[in-house]
């Protein structure tokens, strides 16, 4: 195995030729695309909270509880289309304020020479973005990063002699012209001198508009403004440090100026207190798949174009993806999670609005924040939820007339009601979403053991999930099961029938068994509820079963005639096999089965990155190493990688789109280490092609540390050191191991003491 160990960072020989190749930083409030260009240098300045103003943020969710008998009703009789438009109340489907981009800081040198040994790179470790280049004049430097313990935006040039104009535009592709922008320059001293740029929205329809500040420290030479642009003369070095904000009303620059003049205009110094912070998080996990030093050292762009169109993996692009994608959702998280586009954006017009998709990509960029070791992003969708949760009642009360809360499909960031709906798109009917998005919360539990953070504010939400549930459950069957109806599966509808809506979905019922038995769990650990715990305990025995379709698969819906459709993006029905751990091959073998014969007959309609990644952990759950790899491969096989390593939703580098990017590193560990409360097991789907390896830092569901796992099959041999905080008596198997661990040993870990496994693999039958 090579031991010079895994390159934590990027590099390209040119600079960004699009905004989707930039090089980006982030603190998870405000985000950079750095392009690199030595003459015309761009600075792309975004922020989360930045939506623009459309109406929808006072949308309410349809008042449509009086209609809930009539609607079930339809639905059971067959009329889907009909159940959908009462259930509406004949609205529009109405988009969430779409995020977009702030403003361009430009840089435009005078006169500049033809660079040569040009290098742009990304220090995953540090967070900076930098460039180097040389011209006749000699040797210049630029750096950037954005600093999560300033919330600044640092950036700095160096070279023989700056001569060169600074700005900030509202120049970027698609602007709608009813956002306006107004910049201006003033220069108070010889060498420092302030840049503001103000953004307007329409009125009337939400915020007022946001505003940008950018300071300018000349270490040596003047500088001077003219008009809205700052000239600097002769200089060996400038800083730039820039802040924003958005608000209601017209927000105070003074308040923006103050926070930068109260900072010392010095890299370095500025550096070091931001990767305390960031430094650290970044660290806690690393992937080393063997890759040779120098196929380590090779350009993004050859490195992309090594893996051109081939279905397989390579071990190189998947390790850089990995540690990239950690990176990336570092960067993107804090304020808020992550959204379509992480933090970043460079024109106008974001597809879906670049909101927060909740139905399954926002899930899917957290999966591997728990059991990759990143609390920090779990916080930051705690936050977005603690932020909601009284639009999430208002949902519950409008729309079926309960008690507890209803999730919606998608948000903005600033509010959650259920309002992204219409006949066609019935979201009002999707009662699995609490559940789901609660779920990431409930795993850092188990992973993390905080009693504290499960008493509040966990706990009363799955209470309030399971009260949900309660007053929803009112329809039985013949059988006394109950029913789930109206019951929508993300985003389809029963083949060979008009309308979507529907009777016992799996995520559903999934969702519905899930949350009243976390709400059992937990409020049993804390002693609450005791009398909902018996009502919620009785209910999970009237609950149906999941259903096994003729072709011995998975069915999307419980319920008699609804058949399910052979090719779509989503594969909501797999929710007991991710993230639930509900059909597992040991627990439950024969549903395992229906469930990976399922997963083997859905199509990829459009392969949509989500969809691939999300069929991708399933696989790893159901152990099928081959399905894992080629479900990575249709991501990196087909042109989905921009040279920043962020993804597109599409083949073709068709929609800048964090999904897959931040979904990898979770598939990566989910291969090489599953766990679930009692179990630790290693290398469960391990591709042939990840032949030797090492991984350390990850976490497993029930207070253990995998400290290290390392594996080579040439040799046939694997070892593991497993640590915890807290004394801890776990399953520790290996499906692929010899001897008595492939069934599964007790292994008894204590506090703070390392425990190391060695055992011998089977020698793979090629």
């Amino acid at each position: 195995m090579n031991t010079g160990g895994p390159r934590h960072g990027i590099h390209d020989t040119a600079p960004a030729a699009r905004w989707e190749d930039a090089f980006v930083s982030g603190n998870g409030e405000t985000g950079v695309l750095v392009v690199g260009d030595p003459a015309a240098e761009r600075l792309i300045v975004d922020h989360h909270r930045l939506v623009l103003p459309n109406g929808s943020r006072d949308m309410a969710p349809p008042a449509v509880a009086g209609r809930l008998d009539e609607v079930r009703d339809l639905v059971l009789a067959g009329e889907a289309e009909a159940a959908q438009r009462a259930f509406s109340d004949g609205r529009r489907l109405a988009w969430t304020q779409p995020f977009h981009p702030g403003f361009v800081i430009e840089l435009d040198r005078a006169n500049p020479a033809p660079a040569r040994d040009y290098r742009r790179e990304t220090d995953f470790r540090t967070g900076e973005v930098g460039a180097a280049w040389t011209d006749v004049a000699g040797g210049w430097r630029s750096r950037a990063f954005v600093s999560r313990a300033d919330r600044v935006l640092v950036y700095e040039l160096a070279g023989p002699a700056l001569d060169l104009a600074v700005r900030l535009s509202g120049e970027l592709p698609g602007r709608p012209a009813d956002v306006g922008y107004a910049s201006a320059a003033e220069a108070w001293d010889p060498r420092e001198a302030l840049l503001t740029i103000r953004g307007t929205y329409p009125p009337g329809l939400g915020a007022h508009g946001f505003a940008g500040v950018t300071r300018l420290v000349a270490v040596d030479g003047p500088v001077r403004a003219e008009g809205d642009r700052v000239v600097v003369r002769g200089a060996s070095r400038l800083v730039l440090l820039t802040v924003l904000d958005r608000g209601d009303a017209p927000p105070d620059e003074g308040l923006l100026r103050e926070r930068l003049e109260a900072l010392p205009a010095e890299y370095e110094h500025l550096l070091r207190r931001h990767t305390a912070l960031h430094t650290p998080v970044y660290e806690r996990v690393e992937l080393d798949l063997g890759v040779s030093p120098a196929d380590r050292a090779q350009p993004v762009g050859e490195l992309l174009a090594a893996q051109g169109g081939d279905p397989g993996v390579s071990p190189v692009l998947l390790e850089a993806m990995f540690h990239a994608g950690r990176y990336l959702l570092i960067s993107s998280t804090g304020v808020l999670p992550p959204r379509l586009t992480g933090l970043w954006l460079g024109e106008w017009g974001a597809a879906w609005s670049g909101d927060f998709t909740t139905d399954a990509n926002l899930n899917l960029q957290l999966a591997g924040a728990g059991i990759g070791a990143l609390p920090e992003a779990v916080e930051s969708l705690r936050r977005l939820i603690a932020g909601q949760i009284e639009d999430w009642r208002e949902n519950a009360r409008a729309v079926f007339g309960t008690r507890g809360v209803l999730a919606p499909s998608r948000t903005d960031g600033e509010h959650g009601r259920l309002f992204h709906l219409d006949a066609d798109w019935p979201w009002a009917m999707w009662v699995a979403g609490a559940d789901w998005l609660l779920f990431p919360l409930l795993e850092h539990w188990q992973v993390t053991g905080d009693d504290e953070f499960l008493a509040d504010p966990l706990a009363p939400w799955l209470v309030e999930v399971a009260l949900f549930f309660e007053d929803f459950l009112t329809r039985v069957d013949e059988c006394g099961s109950l029913v789930l109806v109206p019951s929508y599966s993300p985003e389809v509808g029963p083949t060979g029938r008009a309308g979507v809506a529907a009777v016992n979905a799996t995520m559903d019922i999934a969702a519905a068994r899930h949350a009243l038995s976390a709400a059992v769990e937990v409020c049993t650990r804390l002693g609450i509820e005791e009398a909902a715990v018996g009502r919620w305990q009785a209910m999970l025995k009237q609950l149906p079963e999941y259903a096994v379709d003729a072709r011995g698969a998975l069915a999307e819906w419980a319920w008699p005639g609804l058949a399910t459709p052979d090719d779509h993006r989503h594969v909501s029905h797999l929710y007991p096999v991710w993230p639930l751990h509900e059909i597992t091959p040991d627990g439950t073998p024969e549903l395992a089965v229906a469930a990976h014969r399922a997963l083997v007959l859905r199509g990829d309609e459009n392969l949509s990155a989500h969809g691939s990644l999300h069929r991708a952990l399933c696989a790893a759950r159901l152990k099928d190493a081959d399905l894992v790899e080629a479900n990575l491969g249709k991501i990196l096989g087909n042109d989905m990688v921009f040279r920043s390593l962020m993804t597109s939703h599409n083949p073709g580098l068709d929609v800048y789109n964090a999904d897959a990017a931040h979904a990898i590193p979770a598939v990566v560990i989910e291969a090489l280490v599953d766990s679930r409360p009692g179990v630790v097991e290693l290398l469960p789907a391990l591709p042939g092609r990840w032949a030797r390896g090492r991984v350390r830092g990850v976490r497993c569901r029930n207070r253990v540390t995998i400290d290290e796992l390392a594996w080579d099959l040439e040799r046939s041999a694997a070892h593991a050191v497993l640590c915890s905080d807290v004394d801890v008596t776990v399953s520790v198997r290996c499906l692929r191991a010899v001897g008595p661990i492939r069934r599964g040993e007790s292994l008894h870990v204590e506090a703070g003491e390392p425990v190391r496994v060695e055992f011998a693999l089977e020698a793979d039958d090629e």
